[in-house]
């Protein structure tokens, strides 16, 4: 036992673990733990980690070296990348560009058709380019003489590494391969969904090889496609003076749309991933809502995308506010078209 002299009215005995203060007063005599009067102070968080298991970490950690960069090294890096900081600009603030003049998607007149039957054979008007039709230009060079410089970046890059793969001759056949292939897919389609009822169950064995993949890909948005009203029927704007082909105006799921057919080697499962195509559909139903030929309204779309492996195909649907945005997107397009024919022509001029 061993005596602590705490002060001098008390004497306190530590035996093992409790201690026992003894007063001068004969009177006072008390026990307590031995942890009253230690520190407050706590254990270790830490004191239970099994140190040994992870020594290894903690070696590893301990032992990591500091890269060798320097801010002025890494400010020479970016510069080399990105170029000088003095020539960063801020974010932009610019507000959205909107069309100079706001056409609109519907006839003023006339609403968007939701009730009115559909009777007699598909309409179908064929594209021809004879005098008065031939300056007009199409839907396709439209968007294709309007690409933004990425687009052209990555479609160069894909058309570069296409002919190392093939060579010249090789990606020659190779574009008309699937040009041709294009048409055969539309065909078949245009062939099931104009059939009668008794004829629509045949059989994918009817159609050439190299489209019944795709076949069987639509074979489940087929079924909800019904009332066709045209098919590979042209429409133009003439207020616009644009036109173009509709691959198909029907119902789909009791919505009029126009129906875009389109086939691809990579999977697209999101609409961002269609690129210019809803641009197109709404440049179409645009054209349609004004032509003379078709007597109803269409303000809304459908993107069938189809693959030749017979993976289920993504149906994209645009309802009318997305039509009324790709409307918008696709007037953008016509100013920027309109004004690079508009510059060539000046520049083609004689200077007096």
């Amino acid at each position: 036992m061993k005596m602590v002299t705490m002060c001098p009215f008390k004497r306190v005995f530590s035996v093992g673990y409790i201690v026992v203060s003894q007063s001068t007063s004969p009177s006072v005599r008390y026990l307590s733990a031995g942890k009253c009067l230690r520190s407050s102070k706590k254990g270790s968080p830490y004191s239970s980690v099994d140190t040994d298991r992870y020594s290894s970490l903690v070696k590893s950690v301990m032992s990591f070296k500091t890269s060798s960069q320097t801010p002025e090294s890494l400010l020479e890096e970016d510069e080399h990348i990105y170029g000088p900081a003095a020539n960063a600009q801020a974010p932009s603030t610019a507000k959205i560009r909107l069309p100079k003049i706001l056409h609109p998607l519907l006839k003023c007149d006339q609403t968007a058709d939701e009730e009115e039957p559909e009777l007699g054979s598909p309409l179908r008007i064929l594209l021809t380019r004879g005098p008065g039709r031939s300056a007009v230009p199409s839907v396709t060079r439209i968007l294709q003489q309007t690409l933004s410089p990425e687009q052209i970046f990555y479609l160069d890059r894909w058309k570069k590494r296409m002919i190392a793969e093939l060579g010249e001759e090789g990606f020659r056949l190779y574009s008309q391969r699937l040009f041709s292939q294009g048409k055969r897919f539309h065909l078949a389609v245009e062939k099931t969904i104009t059939a009668d009822e008794t004829k629509k169950d045949e059989g994918l064995s009817e159609y050439p090889a190299d489209v019944q993949g795709y076949m069987r890909s639509i074979s489940h948005i087929l079924e909800d496609v019904s009332a066709v009203r045209a098919i590979e029927s042209t429409v133009q704007h003439d207020t616009l003076d644009y036109l173009g082909v509709v691959d198909c105006v029907a119902r789909y799921r009791g919505v009029l749309c126009v129906i875009d057919w389109k086939t691809s080697e990579k999977p697209k499962p999101f609409l961002s991933n269609t690129y210019d195509n809803p641009c197109q559909v709404a440049a179409y139903a645009g054209a349609l809502n004004n032509d003379e030929n078709y007597n109803y309204q269409v303000n809304c779309g459908l993107i069938v995308v189809a693959y030749k492996d017979g993976s289920p195909a993504h149906a994209h649907q645009l309802n009318s506010e997305l039509m009324s945005d790709y409307w918008n997107s696709w007037l953008l397009r016509l100013e920027d078209y309109k004004e690079q024919r508009s510059s060539s022509s000046s520049e083609k001029q004689p200077k007096i």
